[in-house]
């Protein structure tokens, strides 16, 4: 068994000074109590290109996820194109000189208890990935450190440039992440109800014709949210 995740090991994990991580507590300890019984639903974007069809998939499946139960589940979506994730960092290599790390930040949001569910969303880069979105699940070590994203939801978005791009693949290295962490991996729900949402950018960048990805995007977003009230305490 792992121990549970301390301030020298969380320091160590980031791969960071002592003096960037001051003021944060272990992400195991992360989020205070829940007195209004609502849940949290969050997406990441790992597109380079902020706000295009990565990013607004996602957000058509968070509205699916807010609209099972518009008074208990709030969503927001986390749009790393702007950000900077030095992947080298999970090797334990200390932040360059002149470089920016913005995953803490993202890394808090995450770990939050009441934070219910995580889908991730990805382009199709080569039947995978993007760099950016490498990067991201590898600093993600430091939440298995004390396993913080553990029973939470989770679920993925690929986004491809044909039907059969390589969606798939991409949606299973991130669920292979997510399992990694402890998660419960769903996929989109009936009817679809496949590997997660599978989404096709003919090159307009405009996704909205796309009916048959969308189905699976809103899906994945209905599942989401409806596994996360199952496993939450009632009213």
């Amino acid at each position: 068994m792992e121990p549970s995740v301390t301030r020298r090991t969380f320091v160590q994990a980031m791969g960071v000074g002592a003096g960037t991580a001051a003021g944060l507590a272990p992400f195991a300890a992360q989020g205070a109590d829940n007195p209004e019984n609502t849940l949290k639903i969050v997406a990441v974007a790992c597109s380079p290109r902020k706000g295009m069809t990565t990013a607004q998939a996602l957000g058509f499946c968070l509205e699916a996820a807010k609209a099972v139960d518009p008074d208990r589940i709030e969503t927001e979506l986390i749009d790393l194109a702007e950000m900077e994730i030095p992947g080298y960092m999970a090797a334990g290599i200390p932040l360059k000189p002149g470089h920016r790390d913005d995953f803490p930040k993202v890394a808090e949001k995450l770990a939050d208890r009441g934070v219910a569910g995580i889908i991730i969303g990805s382009p199709v880069y080569y039947r995978n990935v993007t760099a950016l979105c490498k990067a991201f699940i590898d600093r993600c070590r430091v939440l298995r450190a004390g396993f913080a994203l553990s029973n939470k939801v989770g679920g993925a978005v690929a986004v491809g440039g044909g039907r059969n791009g390589g969606q798939e693949l991409t949606l299973q290295a991130i669920h292979s992440a997510l399992l990694c962490q402890e998660m419960l991996v769903v996929g989109d729900g009936r009817p679809t109800a496949h590997a997660g949402g599978a989404v096709w950018n003919p090159g307009t960048d405009d996704i909205s014709e796309d009916k048959i990805g969308l189905a699976t995007v809103r899906n994945l977003g209905r599942r989401v949210a409806e596994v996360a009230l199952q496993r939450a305490p009632a009213e």
